[in-house]
C-alpha cells in the first residue's frame, strides 16, 4: 500500500492577468480624451494681462452671459458667433427673462480697441448697466511688462 500525494498546490497560479485591466485603462483614455475639448466653454482668446486683477468669480457660473472679441474683430456671445450689428439684440433677447444682469466681455490683448468699444456700446445699447472687462493676471518674472 503506497501513500497517495497530491500536488494540487503546484498547479495554482498566482500569476495577475493585466491584461483586462489595460483593456479598461485604454478606453478610459479614449473617452477622456474625446470629452475633454467638448467641455472647454470658452472661446480661445488670450486676455490682456493686468497685475492687480479684480475678481469676478460670476463671469466662471453657466449662466453667464459672456461677450468674447477675438484678435480679428471676430465677436461670439457665449459660444455662438454673433454679427457685430446682431450683438445687442441677442443679448436683449437673453436678458429679458433676468434684468440688471451683468455682461462679461473677454477681449484678446491684441483685439482693435474700436471692435472692444463698439461690443460694449451694443451691449449698452440693449440695456446693460453692469459690464465686466475680464483680464488675467500677469505673471511674476513673465516675458511681459517693463519690470
Amino acid at each position: 500500500m503506497a501513500i497517495a500525494v497530491r500536488d494540487e498546490g503546484k498547479k495554482i497560479n498566482s500569476n495577475i492577468n493585466v491584461t483586462p485591466m489595460v483593456d479598461v485603462m485604454l478606453v478610459l483614455l479614449i473617452i477622456f480624451m474625446v470629452i475633454t475639448p467638448m467641455l472647454q466653454q470658452k472661446v480661445a482668446i488670450d486676455m490682456a494681462e493686468v497685475n492687480n486683477p479684480v475678481a469676478m468669480p460670476d463671469a466662471d457660473k453657466e449662466d453667464a452671459i459672456v461677450v468674447a472679441i477675438t484678435r480679428d474683430g471676430s465677436i461670439f456671445l457665449g459660444q455662438d458667433k454673433v454679427a457685430p450689428s446682431e450683438l445687442g439684440r441677442q443679448v436683449a433677447d437673453r436678458l429679458a427673462n433676468t434684468p440688471g444682469k451683468t455682461i462679461y466681455v473677454r477681449a484678446d490683448a491684441r483685439a482693435q480697441y474700436r471692435a472692444v468699444e463698439d461690443a460694449i456700446d451694443d451691449v449698452r445699447t440693449a440695456g446693460v448697466d453692469d459690464v465686466g472687462l475680464l483680464t488675467q493676471r500677469r505673471e511674476p518674472g513673465g516675458a511681459a511688462g517693463g519690470e
